[in-house]
């Protein structure tokens, strides 16, 4: 049935977390989430305290080789080329880690910002984060070696547990341009996605012949009003999620099933 639909075309996909697991990027709700106790950084956390934004950036500075090293897996490639099929007709992604388009899809959009790009609070100015990365290696030369921190202790948004004398001693950098603060240009808990964005995506879900949910337990807000969406409008939602969602009661279709082999088995079955 799951194929049928696809094979029609114009699906609208929206992706969460659960679709980078197997890449190595953990997640905050699945059984990823489960093994682990760390909370989020929050925007008023962010913005309201330097010493806050001073454990942020040394935390994300240490993980983001998890993230800047991170493959597109089998589910990533699968949608890709659903997409290159002419099948798909947009992607909304909750994700901040750039592996849609890593595996080549075109039409996507994130949701929720990437952590490869960096933004000043105070000019709006948007810079690589790359070209972050190495200002920070330049302000704390020595700092990485000294670290003690494991593979085990990454976080979902790609920082990683340090203990408080290593956080202290790290110094962060301010816009290259204004000296305002820079922040990943990500949504942070507690930050509301821009209006225009979520209109965009409203206006794709409106226009899908299915909205095919991978990977999300849909528990938030951000992304489960997409299926409410698409439901209001008669249109049919299919779910692949390691576990029950949120949407399950909108859901014509649900597949429990890791995403990989399950989109994979998809594309086999469209032949």
């Amino acid at each position: 049935m799951l194929a049928d639909l696809v094979a029609d075309g114009e699906v609208v996909v929206l992706s969460g977390a659960g679709l980078s697991t197997e890449s190595g990027i953990p997640d905050y709700r699945g059984e990823t989430g489960r093994r682990r106790r760390a909370e989020p950084m929050t925007y008023q956390t962010f913005v309201s305290s330097a010493a806050a934004r001073r454990r942020y950036w040394a935390r994300s500075h240490l993980g983001w080789r998890h993230i800047v090293d991170a493959s597109p897996n089998a589910g990533h490639r699968a949608v890709a080329e659903l997409e290159r099929r002419g099948l798909v007709a947009g992607i909304i992604t909750q994700n901040v880690d750039g592996l849609h388009q890593a595996a080549g899809a075109q039409k996507v959009v994130e949701l929720h910002g990437s952590l490869h790009r960096v933004r000043c609070l105070t000019c709006g100015h948007r810079t690589s984060r790359h070209g972050l990365e190495r200002r920070l290696r330049a302000a704390n030369s020595g700092w990485l070696a000294r670290t003690k921190v494991t593979d085990a202790v990454i976080n979902p948004d790609g920082d990683a547990v340090l203990a408080v004398d290593e956080i202290e001693t790290f110094r962060t950098v301010d816009c290259g341009g204004c000296g305002g603060v820079l922040k990943p240009d990500v949504v942070f808990f507690g930050e509301n996605v821009p209006p225009s964005r979520v209109e965009e995506c409203y206006a794709l879900t409106e226009r899908a012949g299915l909205l095919l949910v991978l990977g999300s337990s849909l528990t938030v807000m951000s992304g489960y009003r997409f299926v409410r969406r698409a439901a209001a409008r008669s249109i049919p939602v299919a779910i692949i999620n390691q576990g029950p969602t949120r949407g399950d009661g909108e859901a014509l279709i649900t597949v429990d099933a890791p995403l990989g082999p399950a989109l994979t088995s998809l594309l086999e079955a469209l032949g």
